[in-house]
Formats: C-alpha cells, structure tokens, sequence
C-alpha cells in the first residue's frame, strides 16, 4: 500500500468542524511518511488547523482512477500540529517560500502529522478493512 500512495499525486484530508460534520481538502502529498505517520506542511492559522486543534480525529484518502480499475485507500488516525524546527526544516522545500515568507520560522507554517490507526482499501470491487498494525 505504501508503494500506491507514493504514486499519487494529491491526498484528501478531513477534519470535524465545530458542528461535528466532517470538512474534507485537497492536498499535497505527504512529504514524509514513516511507518503509519504521514507527515504534511500547511498553515497554522487555517480552518482545518483550528479543527484539529479542537478535535484530533482525521481521515486521509489516496485514490487512482486508472482507464479500468479504480483505487482508493482511507486511513483514519488522529493529527497533532507540529511547530518543532527539526521537523519543520526537515521538509521544507525550497518552494515553500511562496507560502511562508519568513521560511521555516514563519509562525504560520506547521507540520501536520497524521497517525493511522485503522484503514479500508478498495480495488477491483473488493474492501477490506483492515488495523494499520498489520501494515507493518
């Protein structure tokens, strides 16, 4: 599975607002992953953020939709936000100035980091659900 997520190019993360309904976004890929952590960049002061300083609980999906077989892989986990500067100055990417101008000191740039608990994966009209420790 994780050679299918490192193929993707987008990832769908959600959080639970206020309300408890679920918010769902596009994002970059994870740049890091290590072993059931994924490891994404975004700004302290967003929406999604705030959720997750509120209510920790999170999905991630990864999909491919190929010409005749369609794939999809949910992991759900909890995420903490990440403001320590090894972790941040770890995946900075050069580009990342266009989003933070101060660079990896800029108080708006954090680290979400997502830890997966449990999963379900389709492909070729079969689910499975499955307990992220059997992953390993």
């Amino acid at each position: 599975m994780r050679e299918f997520i490192q193929k993707q190019k987008v990832a769908f993360i959600a959080s639970i607002d206020e309300d408890g309904f679920p918010n769902m976004k596009a994002m970059f890929m994870p740049r890091k992953i290590e072993g059931d952590c994924f490891y994404f960049t975004t700004n302290t002061s967003s929406m999604r953020s705030q959720q997750f300083m509120k209510n920790p609980k999170a999905s991630i999906y990864f999909y491919n939709k190929g010409r005749f077989k369609y794939e999809g892989l949910m992991l759900t986990g909890t995420v903490e936000l990440l403001q320590d500067e090894n972790i941040k100055k770890e995946i900075w990417q050069v580009g990342d100035v266009m989003y933070y101008r101060q660079g990896v000191a800029d108080p708006d740039y954090c680290v979400l980091k997502f830890t997966a608990v449990r999963g379900r994966h389709y492909c070729n009209l079969k689910t499975e659900s499955f307990m992220v420790e059997e992953l390993r």
